[in-house]
């Protein structure tokens, strides 16, 4: 039990999870194996490369994935505003 590892083969990124972060609990292993691959976004990467996409496609996901991102950060800075106009009160 000792030195068991789970490790992801890639160039980009590698994950791994030493037992002894996890003390040799094997179920904490998988969690944070699962967790590091989410914040690398490895399995969602594998999920588009699955099929072809066209570029034009592509170029259109990638512009309304960031227009969602500019709005969602306009709003946080209103809200951030707004609390900051009732501490004021």
């Amino acid at each position: 039990m000792g030195g068991v590892e789970i490790k992801m083969p890639r160039t980009k990124a590698n994950v791994l999870v030493t037992s002894k972060e996890c003390r040799g609990n094997h179920e904490r292993m998988i969690r944070r194996f699962i967790k590091k691959t989410k914040k690398e976004r490895i399995v969602e990467e594998a999920k588009d490369r699955r099929y072809y996409k066209k570029p034009s496609i592509r170029k259109r996901e990638e512009r309304a994935k960031a227009d969602r991102r500019r709005k969602r950060d306009e709003l946080k800075k209103q809200r951030e505003e707004e609390r900051r106009t009732r501490k004021n009160r």
